[in-house]
């Protein structure tokens, strides 16, 4: 596979991480999958190492705690199994709940860095409304935002999703996954949802948005879902122009 996303391991790039992370207010652990015949586990490895090392230290530790998982260890297996991941690599958080199945790279990064921030800081930034709405959740949703690297809008869709998740978990309600899905590393679902621009929302198998949702269509596309009442053909209303794959 030719690589379809820059690695930027600068020292300008760390100097502006470091700045951004300093301001951490709790550790935040974060899982990295990997395994054999992968092509990209090891950029994914080092770019989150990066991520790691340029993270403050507080009481003796770094703020970002970096476990990485070897599914050719067999130890590690049950962690996969724990937090149902089947792909490498993914990047997760908060038990799984919230991940990346790709690296997390170009476009993505933004989206990394301020949901990294933002559980650490223990603030999702939703709307009210839309937390009390997480709060009442009663069945699972699992939220797919099809991504590239390229894509300047996704990672706007994808902390949207993610901070729903987190929100939910908060609320200690976790019956919310979100996955950003590289798609060029995952072209069998890009395909499955016949996704020909980005980002793309899939809520519970069904393709609901092209382009970044308002945050009042995307709760109550979630709820709809909970409540197993979500009904095919995807909301027009949206933000951002797709960008083609």
């Amino acid at each position: 596979m030719a690589r379809f996303y820059v690695l930027d391991l600068s020292e300008e790039f760390r100097r502006d991480l470091e700045e951004t992370l300093a301001t951490m207010v709790k550790p935040v652990e974060v899982y990295v999958f990997i395994g054999s015949m992968c092509e990209t586990c090891g950029d994914t490895v080092a770019f989150m190492k990066f991520f790691r090392d340029a993270s403050p230290v507080k009481g003796g530790h770094r703020m970002l705690e970096l476990k990485i998982l070897d599914y050719d260890v067999r130890e590690h297996r049950d962690v996969f199994r724990k937090q149902g991941v089947s792909r490498v690599p993914t990047v997760s958080f908060l038990d799984g709940l919230v991940r990346w199945t790709g690296i997390p790279a170009g476009e993505e990064v933004r989206a990394l860095v301020e949901t990294i921030m933002r559980i650490s800081e223990g603030e999702s930034g939703l709307e009210e409304e839309t937390k009390r709405a997480l709060a009442n959740l009663k069945g699972r949703v699992h939220i797919e935002t099809i991504v590239t690297p390229s894509c300047p809008y996704c990672p706007y869709a994808v902390l949207l999703s993610h901070m729903l998740a987190f929100e939910a978990y908060k609320q200690g309600n976790p019956v919310v996954l979100s996955e950003a899905v590289e798609a060029y590393e995952n072209p069998d679902i890009a395909d499955k949802y016949g996704v020909m621009s980005v980002p793309a929302i899939a809520i519970n198998g069904t393709l609901v948005f092209v382009g970044v949702p308002y945050e009042e269509d995307f709760i109550a596309y979630v709820r709809e879902a909970a409540e197993g009442k979500l009904g095919r053909g995807r909301r027009q209303r949206s933000h951002g122009e797709p960008t083609e794959i």
